[in-house]
């Protein structure tokens, strides 16, 4: 008995071998998805082990990174086949250009554009500019910086607006939810 096992052959080729093999069998110009090459697969080579499934998505995966396979739109294809698709980069491909169409003549440059491109930018402020660079060579101080001062004008309270009970100025309202205003009770001396 253990001399039978020892002369048995392992059936089983190596799994890109198979592979390479079912691809060809198959034939297909669009390609061969995983499904087919296994079908193939099983019904060449009948048993098969348990981990088929894992081992063939391993190899097949394997050998899509070491190059022997190209994968596209779920199919795979041998890379040395004449049909297989050209291996194109990532993004938009460029525009194809009519070779008999006449060349493009050279941009001049413009020396003036009626408006620049993007954002106009913010008016210059002078006293800003000569802050900068009166401090140009001192270090930034650390934190948030403080408050500015209040000027003159914006120290002085603002009166307080009169209640607009005739609808001729509207009243600021503060912030949050109003109180509740309470009808007012009658006293006990005003009934009295």
């Amino acid at each position: 008995m253990a001399t039978e096992e020892a002369a048995k052959p392992s059936p089983l080729p190596p799994y890109p071998e198979m592979i390479l093999a079912a691809i060809e069998g198959l034939g297909d110009k669009n390609g061969s998805n995983k499904s087919a090459i296994s079908r193939y697969i099983e019904g060449k080579y009948g048993e098969l082990p348990p981990a088929h499934p894992s081992l063939l998505t391993a190899h097949l995966s394997r050998m899509k990174e070491s190059g022997e396979l190209i994968f596209l739109k779920n199919n795979y294809f041998r890379a040395d086949a004449p049909d297989a698709p050209p291996k194109r980069g990532r993004g938009r491909p460029p525009k194809v250009r009519d070779p008999n169409a006449p060349p493009l003549p050279p941009k001049a440059p413009s020396t003036g554009s009626p408006r620049p491109r993007g954002r106009p930018p913010k008016p210059k402020d002078p006293l800003d500019a000569a802050v900068a660079q009166a401090t140009a060579g001192m270090p930034k101080a650390r934190g948030r910086p403080p408050k500015k001062a209040k000027t003159e004008a914006a120290a002085a309270p603002a009166p307080a607006p009169a209640p607009a009970g005739d609808g001729s100025a509207p009243v600021k309202r503060g912030r949050g939810r109003p109180p509740k205003v309470r009808p007012a009770a009658p006293s006990e001396t005003a009934a009295a």
